[in-house]
């Protein structure tokens, strides 16, 4: 099956380098171009696509509108929002995925060129037209809430040992539909839990706007990290997009190291990375945690959490948004359970019990 893919933006360089790109893979095909949504709007019906890239600063309406219409309508074409992301862009891009954008991706700054994206392009229209296919099917059965509640879990038992010593560490990993998936889990975890760290497939910038709403939510601290700053029990810390994000062991115990050495699995960060660090320094102690995501980032690193005695948990199949990372684990035989998202903030609470510290 060919994607159909619809290019909405007001730059005519922009349309014409998108579609170029794309044209490099055979399962793409670019069935039109509209300078504006309302272009767009006229164009839907009679080319059906299957995925709408779209800039969000545009004349006549911006992507945010255009967006909330094809919710109120209930449409079925993928949106993967592709804008230049700033600092106050990011709001509207955290707005845009409340609205229903699956995905989002950054253009490149003045100094590249879109083209630049190359087949990272492909792979998340890809992953927003698999996405928006898998949350039909799954409302359709009814399988997960349109939005997630906040819910609650049976209180953290301390392993009565002080905070200093614990050596667990949780670390959580996810792709798309993980800025929902990890606004259902993090909130719903209680306070005074060891670290946790979080790798979510996204751009920079846009991972402050996602870490700050997730703090507002929480009952404890959630935010960006910064290279080479202590890992503190009762936090979460996550890495900021384009960077690479590691945990090394200390005398006074973890410590995080951002790098921006090449991508993996097209991404920056990447969560086998991260899980590799983590079984390096916290070995026994680690708790690997996958969520949705498209691909297979994250299973060699959970093999690696395997293989140092920790304990791993993906997320179901029955609740993944896409069932890409979870299922390349699964696979490779290093998941010791699968749980429904809204059973995970229990299983994560559950298997830190068993972990001995």
């Amino acid at each position: 099956m060919t994607i159909k893919v619809l290019i909405v933006d007001d730059s005519a360089l922009v349309r014409r380098t998108i579609t170029e790109t794309l044209s490099h893979d055979p399962a793409i095909e670019v069935v039109g171009v509209a300078n504006d949504p309302l272009i767009a709007i006229e164009k839907i019906p009679r080319l059906q696509p299957d995925v709408i890239t779209l800039d969000m600063e545009m004349p006549r309406m911006d992507g945010l509108t255009f967006l909330r219409l094809l919710q109120k309508e209930r449409s079925s074409v993928a949106v993967l929002v592709i804008s230049s992301l700033t600092q106050q862009g990011s709001k509207m891009a955290l707005d845009a995925m409340d609205a229903g954008a699956m995905d989002v991706l950054a253009k490149p700054d003045g100094s590249t060129s879109i083209g630049a994206l190359g087949g990272k392009l492909a792979f998340h229209i890809k992953a927003a037209y698999a996405a928006k296919q898998r949350l039909r099917r799954l409302r359709q059965i009814d399988a997960m809430p349109t939005s997630f509640p906040r819910h609650v879990v049976r209180p953290f038992v301390s392993s009565g040992q002080s905070k200093l010593g614990d050596p667990r560490l949780v670390v959580v990993g996810a792709s798309t539909g993980g800025v929902e998936a990890l606004r259902a889990l993090l909130p719903a975890l209680p306070a005074g839990l060891p670290p946790i760290l979080v790798v979510q497939h996204i751009p920079a910038f846009f991972s402050k706007a996602v870490a700050d709403r997730l703090n507002a939510l929480s009952d404890y601290e959630i935010r960006e990290a910064v290279d080479d700053e202590p890992v503190l029990p009762g936090q979460c810390l996550m890495a900021p997009g384009n960077f690479h994000m590691l945990v090394t062991r200390s005398s006074g115990g973890y410590r995080t190291r951002l790098v921006q050495s090449p991508p993996v699995h097209h991404c920056r960060p990447a969560v086998d990375l991260l899980f590799h660090s983590a079984a390096a320094a916290a070995g026994k102690h680690t708790l690997g945690v996958l969520l949705t995501g498209m691909g297979s980032d994250g299973a060699l690193g959970m093999q690696a959490i395997r293989n140092a005695g920790g304990t791993n948990l993906a997320e179901h199949e029955d609740s993944c948004i896409v069932y890409g990372m979870p299922r390349a684990a699964v696979q490779l035989g290093v998941v010791d359970k699968s749980v429904l998202l809204d059973h995970m903030p229990q299983a994560i609470l559950d298997a830190l019990g068993r972990i001995s510290t």
